[in-house]
């Protein structure tokens, strides 16, 4: 059998530099923190927020005597007492990496606030669209918003988007930087 054999044509390795040689290595470069992420002011602000419209979401839900016939309900308020303790929770974790000037970009942190926050968000849409769908129906459907408290529900539905809506940044820049390590 005639195979031809392949020719191995050793390559010389390029000459090393200082910065190669180990002597001055180069500067590492980080990613700037941008507000909204953890242990910033911004991510701050956004966990008071969603803590702030989930408890007015609980309050408006809780102020009347029949959310508990209701199974839509008595979701959306689970999810936003889940909420509410986590934002608040992270607040804290917030301003403890304020006052003492460090940054939570470990990866086990990240991951743990991108997994919280996704598992918050999930369940804060899902009451939110529920109690939307249940609230148009006992308002425009089937019309006994005289006989119930439409405006309550309407209201606690609405603060429960809104945390929704301020959870989004959070949850995306901790995607973000999770994906980016």
């Amino acid at each position: 059998m005639f195979v031809s054999r392949p020719a191995v044509h050793p390559v010389e390795a390029p000459p090393l530099t200082d910065a190669a040689a180990g002597e001055n290595p180069p500067p590492r470069v980080r990613m700037k923190d941008l507000q909204g992420m953890p242990g910033t002011p911004g991510g701050l602000a956004l966990r008071l927020s969603q803590f702030v419209f989930a408890v007015a979401a609980l309050s408006a839900m809780v102020s009347t005597n029949d959310f508990t016939s209701v199974t839509a309900f008595c979701y959306l308020v689970a999810a936003v007492i889940l909420q509410s303790l986590w934002s608040l929770s992270l607040a804290f974790v917030d301003i403890y990496a304020l006052l003492v000037k460090r940054s939570l970009r470990n990866p086990g942190a990240v991951c743990l606030f991108t997994i919280g926050d996704g598992i918050t968000y999930s369940l804060t849409f899902a009451a939110a669209c529920a109690s939307a769908g249940i609230t148009v129906l006992i308002g425009n459907d089937l019309n006994i918003c005289a006989e119930n408290h439409c405006a309550s529900f309407e209201t606690a539905t609405a603060m429960a988007f809104i945390s929704w809506f301020a959870l989004l940044p959070s949850f995306l820049l901790n995607f973000w930087s999770l994906a980016s390590r």
